[in-house]
């Protein structure tokens, strides 16, 4: 996972709550559901069902502020 990505996230009681949408290669992906959650060292991760486009783990690193993305599966974007 080494492709950065801007994502939008709801925060509520801390930063990175839940991811709401992401911009990656040119293209924004909505949100529809978090599939799974975990944490790492230092990192906030989350398993994402993005409209019409299939999985993507998508993860912060605490300590850099970057953001970084992964296609699981699910369909090209167009």
């Amino acid at each position: 996972m080494n492709d950065e990505v801007t994502v939008s996230c709801y925060s509520g009681h801390t930063f990175a709550d839940r991811p709401v949408w992401f911009t990656w290669e040119g293209a924004t992906y909505h949100v529809e559901a978090v599939d799974k959650e975990w944490r790492e060292p230092g990192m906030r991760c989350f398993r994402v069902v993005a409209q019409g486009s299939g999985l993507y783990d998508l993860c912060y690193n605490e300590h850099q502020d970057v953001w970084r993305v992964s296609r699981i599966g699910g369909k090209e974007a167009a």
